[in-house]
Formats: C-alpha cells, sequence, structure tokens
C-alpha cells in the first residue's frame, strides 16, 4: 500500500519539483501517494499536480486545523517554511516550523524531511547575526532532531533562478549589463536549479530513508564564481556583462530597509563558505547521491531563455 507524502509548497520551486519527480518517477510514484499542500487549490499549478495524479488539499502553516487535516493519516513530509523578511523574521519563521513539527508529531509522521539552512551567527562565532532566515531554520531543524520521528534534512544553495529575476544583471546605458556586490568577484556561490533538481535531492531521501537518516544534503550543482556567473551569462546572452565589487556602504544603498540581512549574508559566505569551511566536499557529496543528472547554471539559462535588453 502506498505511503501519504505530504509536500508543502507544492506549487512553488522546491515542493513543485519534490511533488513532479515523484508524480513522474515509476518506482517512488508506486510507493508514495502525493498529497500536495498548497494555499489555493484553484491555480494552474495546483490543477497541474491534480492532472498528474497528486490530491491537492488547501492548508495554510498558520492555520493549525488546516495543518492536522493535511498531515491526517500521512507517513511523510517535506516541508518547507514561508520565508519572512523585516525586524520579526527569526520569531516567524522559528515557531512557524516548530508548530508545524509539532502537528506533525501529533498526526503520526513517521518522516520529516526539512528545507533548512546553515546557522550563520554560529559558523561566524557570532559575527554576522543579521542573517535570521537562515539561523531561524538551521534552530527548527536542531528542533526536529529531538522529536520522536525520523528526519532528514534539504539544505538548498543559492537559487540559479534568482538570476533572472531579482539579481538579473541591469544595463548601464552603453549595451553593457553589471552585477554590482561587495564581495570579491571571487567569492564563490553554490548554485542550484530548485525548481529542476530539489526532488533528485529529496528523490533520494525517499527512496533510502534509513540510509539518508538524519543526513543533510548541501545541496547545489557546484560552486560559482561571480566573475564566472557573469561570463556564463554573457554567453548565453551575447551581452557583454561585468562584475563590479564596490563598498559595502554602496551596496547597501542599492538595497531594501531590511538589506543588511544581505550583505551580511554575502559576507559570511565568503569569509566562511555557504555552508561551512568543507562546503566544496559537502555539495560533492550531495551531488553524488542524488537522484539523476543536475542542471549546470548554462543548461538552466537556456532553458529559462533569459534576454538582457
Amino acid at each position: 500500500m502506498s505511503k501519504i507524502l505530504v509536500v508543502f509548497g507544492a506549487t512553488g520551486q522546491q515542493g513543485g519539483s519534490v511533488a513532479r519527480y515523484v508524480l513522474n518517477d515509476p518506482e517512488l510514484s508506486k510507493q508514495y501517494k502525493v498529497r500536495a499542500v498548497t494555499r489555493d487549490t484553484t491555480s494552474p499549478a495546483a490543477k497541474a499536480l491534480q492532472d498528474q495524479g497528486a490530491e491537492v488539499v488547501q492548508a495554510d502553516v498558520n492555520d493549525a486545523a488546516s495543518l492536522h487535516a493535511a498531515f491526517k493519516g500521512a507517513h511523510t513530509t517535506f516541508f518547507l517554511g514561508a520565508p519572512e523578511f523585516g525586524q520579526d523574521t527569526f520569531n516567524h519563521e522559528m515557531n512557524q516550523g516548530i508548530s508545524v513539527a509539532d502537528i506533525a508529531v501529533a498526526e503520526g509522521i513517521e518522516y520529516f524531511i526539512f528545507s533548512t539552512l546553515p546557522h550563520v551567527s554560529t559558523m561566524s562565532n557570532g559575527k554576522y547575526t543579521l542573517v535570521a532566515g537562515f539561523d531561524a531554520k538551521a534552530e527548527v531543524e536542531e528542533y526536529i532532531r529531538k522529536l520522536p520521528m525520523r528526519n532528514a534534512f534539504f539544505a538548498p544553495g543559492s537559487f540559479m533562478e534568482n538570476w533572472t529575476g531579482i539579481m538579473k544583471p541591469y544595463p548601464v546605458g552603453d549595451g553593457t549589463y553589471v552585477v554590482k556586490r561587495h564581495v570579491s568577484p571571487k567569492a564563490q556561490l553554490p548554485l542550484i536549479c530548485t525548481s529542476k533538481d530539489t526532488g533528485k535531492y529529496v528523490g533520494a531521501i525517499l527512496a533510502e530513508p534509513e540510509k539518508y537518516q538524519g543526513k543533510t544534503f548541501c545541496s547545489a550543482t557546484r560552486l560559482y564564481s561571480f566573475a564566472e556567473i557573469c561570463d556564463i551569462i554573457s554567453k548565453a546572452t551575447g551581452k557583454i556583462v561585468k562584475y563590479e565589487q564596490i563598498s559595502e556602504a554602496e551596496h547597501l544603498q542599492m538595497l531594501p530597509p531590511w538589506g543588511g540581512y544581505l550583505v551580511q549574508m554575502m559576507s559570511y559566505q565568503e569569509e566562511y563558505g555557504y555552508y561551512g569551511e568543507k562546503t566544496k566536499e559537502l555539495v560533492k557529496w550531495a551531488g553524488e547521491n542524488a537522484r539523476g543528472k543536475l542542471t549546470t547554471f548554462e543548461e538552466y539559462l537556456e532553458q529559462a531563455s533569459l534576454k538582457l535588453e
């Protein structure tokens, strides 16, 4: 008999990738029945999942009754918190994650897969304390590890999708484009195509849950420097894209009111490594254990048909 897999964020990048991967995998689709959780069951993305065989249910992480219903009779879940940027980011994400985990235990969930991130404050020895979204997820992870259910963790790198959206190079005015940051052009980011590859990592856990009990997948195709990212975008678009290192003060002026979060996040990643000093090794292990070929940044840009105009 198939086990019910509850997938949160099922119409988003991470959850959608997990749901689609399981629904389309010959083995996992027999082992798991996907229950896709979304706030809007009438959206095109929700209907597409339903057409592929998923049970689509409405639930909100702030509505305990809807969460109890979503978990009812299920065996495994993939959960990611809803990000919040502002002064109360840490408490918001912490309370949300703990509440969902407690309800999962109450409803008898046996295996909890959580989308986590590194604890920046701890890993930087208290130097960078504004990256609340990362720290909150790490605290929730530690809480989940102590609960009476098996667990595994998916820790995504920097999203490739951001480079065709909020991190897209912008025009200088002379036909060229620029990416401006306060970190060195040699600073490296572990890039992941979340919409296509999240399911390949989580799918590995679902296929062999005992093997990956308690393990964390530091998930990215590989590390790319900012200079390399700009070169790859140049080749993909046929436009000149340059990287310009600016001062921290100049960078802050370009950002929203909570920009200190982003500046400290980048500074931490440059100084300590996204996943710490063993970032490269951790990414390599995760890639070797993923279930399927990972998407390169070049492949992502080709599929996304990025245009700079």
